[in-house]
């Protein structure tokens, strides 16, 4: 399975929140640790707000917190969330793709199969299992 780099973005996001939950983070703070770009996480927080797992609040001393606690937030529904229209293959797809063997295909039952416990596995972890160490001197 790969993950497209807008989830590994918010994943990574995710778990830098979920070592200080009641901590408010800009996308500027976080777009300079990893390295990343700021606009490319702002549209990642904005659909992560979409999807009810952070608030945020604009202004000063705004930024983006967790909404619920990192505990009871699945890495299966951040994925699935993150991922929303990304096919794992073309004939998942919406509109089938173009895939000449559809009719007779015997690897589509196995993919989803596949893909099924790849997220029922991340259903099992939350953002708790995977939250970075808290940095030295950074605020709680």
């Amino acid at each position: 399975m790969r993950l497209t780099s807008f989830t590994d973005y918010g994943l990574r996001m995710l778990m830098r929140m979920a070592s200080a939950p009641d901590r408010a983070f800009s996308t500027a703070e976080l777009a300079e640790e990893f390295g990343l770009s700021r606009n490319h996480l702002t549209k990642i927080m904005q659909r992560l707000a979409q999807g009810g797992i952070v608030a945020t609040r604009r202004g000063g001393g705004g930024g983006a917190t967790l909404a619920r606690p990192p505990q009871v937030v699945s890495l299966g529904a951040v994925v699935r969330l993150l991922e929303e229209g990304q096919a794992l293959v073309e004939c998942f797809g919406a509109d089938g793709g173009d895939c000449t063997i559809t009719g007779c295909c015997r690897l589509k039952a196995r993919l989803r199969s596949a893909e099924a416990a790849f997220l029922a596995s991340l259903d099992r972890a939350t953002l708790a299992d995977i939250a970075l160490p808290q940095l030295e001197g950074s605020p709680a």
